[in-house]
């Protein structure tokens, strides 16, 4: 009977569990609880232990550089800036003699020829002028006449033995007077004729008429300073650029550079010039000194006009297929964390004279992921970019890349926080990771 109700009560259990799932799994815990837990704590540790253990073995086998790519393409370096387009020559007409304007003979954009009448003033007063310094010439010379007849009588007189020396030597006195006079008020005719001439505004070379400042009845007052009256341009279909550069580039600018250049009113087309000479006067703007340079343009097509602004690029030195890399690539400071290289670590080799590389060609699975040293010299920079100038010039590759940082435990950063390694000498793994905008390998 004991059998029976025994076997009658774990047929009961086993339905149970069959029936119940639950049941059976806490079973299984309250059983692992009770008798087994040790061993499976140690099998846990032993599992994380050996993926820690593997990870940082692999790590080690294969450095995890932070790299810049190298490629090979065309550099210009060029200096921008703003200008005004003028004429080659200007000349500014004005008036010498003060009246009003009686006549207007030319106006905006005429072209006129060397001795052109522009403009005349009213002659009256200075006709005028003219009339009185006439008549003090004539009566001047009437005088001088008179004393020259009597000084002539006088040498007679005083040759007979009939008049004193004295009075003799009065007569000529009155005479040389006289002929001082006579030149006295000459100089005077004369310069009231050319003040009167000076009413007749000509122009003073062929050109073209660009300003036009005063009307046909207006009053010019030429007292301290001759006022200007027309604008000459000499010449329209050769035209300069007056551009500022600052004292930072202007070490970069040479004489016959070759300039091009853009004016809003023609947004799509491109302008060609040269430097034809770097102005040494200096001036200071906002506490920037700038120089200003000339830049010649051919504008025989007239569709430059004069007042146009002109963007500027001054082509300072242009190559073609050269190794390059971006200018964020060489802030590095020093090459010492990322390579236990003798030639780094007695400071020979800096960042300034050689390149660690990448090569995609190395066999990093066998664990040759050490990098290359390369000797350098640095050519154009330009905003963005700098050319690389290898020594020997076959001592980079198609796929190099630039190492710049080394992302991982084994740089020794304890300041880049995680597996984040910094640049070496620049600072922790924040730095690293954003060097040169590179990617990492």
């Amino acid at each position: 009977m004991k059998k029976e109700k025994n076997m009658v009560k774990k047929d009961s259990k086993i339905m149970k569990l069959i029936i119940y799932p639950a049941g059976l799994i806490a079973s299984l815990m309250g059983y692992i609880r009770r008798r087994k837990w040790r061993m499976f704590l140690i099998v846990a540790i032993l599992a994380v232990g050996g993926w820690f253990l593997t990870s940082g073995s692999s790590q080690k086998k294969s450095e995890l550089w932070i790299t810049s790519p190298i490629t090979r393409g065309n550099l210009r370096q060029v200096v921008t800036a703003t200008g005004e387009i003028r004429p080659l020559n200007t000349i500014k007409v004005g008036s010498q003699v003060s009246g009003i304007i009686e006549e207007i003979y030319v106006d905006f954009n005429d072209k006129v020829k060397a001795g052109q009448i522009l403009l005349k003033i009213d002659p009256s007063v200075l006709q005028a002028s003219v009339d009185e310094a006439k008549a003090a010439l004539d009566s001047a010379t009437a005088t001088r006449n008179f004393d020259q007849r009597e000084f002539n009588r006088a040498k007679t007189l005083y040759g007979e033995g009939f008049i004193a020396r004295s009075e003799m030597e009065q007569a000529e006195t009155r005479f040389k007077t006289s002929e001082e006079s006579v030149r006295r008020a000459k100089s005077q005719y004369e310069r009231a004729m050319t003040n009167l001439n000076y009413a007749t505004i000509t122009s003073p070379v062929d050109g073209t008429v660009i300003s036009r400042k005063v009307d046909r009845g207006q009053t010019v007052a030429a007292s301290f300073q001759a006022p200007d009256l027309f604008e000459i341009a000499e010449d329209l279909s050769k035209m300069r650029i007056e551009t500022s550069v600052s004292e930072a580039d202007i070490g970069s600018i040479r004489e016959d550079q070759t300039v091009t250049f853009t004016v809003d009113a023609y947004p799509n087309q491109t302008f060609n010039g040269m430097v034809r000479q770097i102005r040494l006067s200096p001036t200071t703007a906002q506490s920037v000194v700038i120089y200003t340079v000339i830049i010649d343009v051919d504008n025989s097509d007239m569709r430059l006009m004069p007042g146009m602004t002109a963007f500027v690029t001054i082509l300072v030195a242009e190559k073609n297929n050269v190794w390059k890399a971006t200018n964020a690539s060489f802030l590095i400071r020093t090459l010492k964390p990322l390579s236990d290289d003798k030639c780094i670590q007695d400071g020979t080799c800096t960042p300034r004279n050689t390149l660690l590389i990448e090569r995609s060609n190395n066999d990093k699975k066998a664990g040759n992921n050490a990098p290359i040293l390369v000797k350098y010299s640095r050519g154009i920079v330009t905003a963005t970019e700098t050319e690389i100038i290898p020594e020997p010039d076959d001592a980079l590759e198609e796929g190099d890349r630039m190492i710049t940082g080394k992302i991982g435990a084994s740089t020794g950063n304890a300041s880049g926080g995680g597996q984040r390694g910094g640049i070496g000498g620049m600072g922790g793994g924040g730095m690293g990771g954003g060097m040169g905008g590179g990617g990492r390998r």
